[in-house]
Order: structure tokens, then sequence, then C-alpha cells
């Protein structure tokens, strides 16, 4: 199992995800829509040419959907029993269909679950970067994972 335990997320690991990803303009159409967003500024070039980016945005929930599935095989494959929320989601800089995606995960906090003795929760920040090494998004969230088998 590649994800880690709740035991094993100690507070303050920092995790630089090798995994990383080129986003193009298929994914975006493809998202929007599935998500049936049909916003100009992310599917209508014409228009985006107009606009004070000059071409079409990636979706923002795509981009924050990415950054954290780049995180996954790393730290909650088989181990996370649900997402419990987000927060402090940003978007401090677009993202464009050739950027490529890059992904850090740190554990902000754990604690241990007062209902189920087996399972804690723990919160992560994820953050995403582009190939300049920009963030393009950040985010908390809060996992339910399990313990370790000890």
């Amino acid at each position: 199992m590649a994800g880690k335990y709740f035991d094993e997320l100690e507070p303050g690991r920092v995790f630089e995800h090798e995994i990383r990803r080129t986003v193009t303009e298929a994914d975006n159409v493809w998202f929007c829509g599935a998500t049936c967003n049909p916003a100009q500024i992310h599917i209508d070039a014409d228009y985006c040419a107009q606009t004070e980016f000059g071409r079409p945005l990636m979706n923002s929930i795509f981009t924050l959907g990415l950054v954290i599935g780049l995180t996954v095989q790393d730290t909650t494959l088989g181990t996370t029993i649900a997402n419990l929320g987000m927060t402090d989601v940003k978007f401090p800089k677009p993202v464009f269909a050739g950027d490529t995606i890059r992904s850090v995960t740190t554990v902000v906090e754990r604690r241990e679950s007062k209902t189920r003795p087996n399972q804690g929760i723990v919160t992560f920040r994820h953050q995403g970067f582009n190939q300049r090494n920009e963030e393009v998004t950040s985010c908390l969230r809060q996992a339910l994972m399990q313990k370790g088998l000890a």
C-alpha cells in the first residue's frame, strides 16, 4: 500500500511529490463539459483573446483536483477513509494549457478520532506550482485516516 497511515503523518512532514503533469486544452474542455460549466473564460478562445489573459484559463476546480490527485500515491492511497472538508482554497496565479503542475503536501496537524478508535483526522496543506515555481493553488484538506495495524 502506497499511502501513509495516521501514525506516519507527523505534523511538519513535507512531501515533494515526484509525479507532475502538463495540462492540456482537451483536459479543460472535457472537465468543463463533464461539470456542465459553460463559462467563456474556460472554453471560448475568441472571447478570451479580449481578456487580460489573452487565452482560456484552466478551470480552477480542475487545477485543485489535479493538485490533490498528484498527492494521493504518496499520502493517502488505500489509507484514507473519507475527505472531511477543504478550507482556505486559493488560486493566486492562473493556469493555462501547456503548464506543468507539481504538488507539495505538508502535514499541518492530526488528532485522534473521538468516535473511531482505529482512525484519526489529518489536516494536509496541498500546494500546486507551475513550471516557473509559481504557486497556482493551495488548500487545507481534512481527511479521516486509518491507523496502522501495529
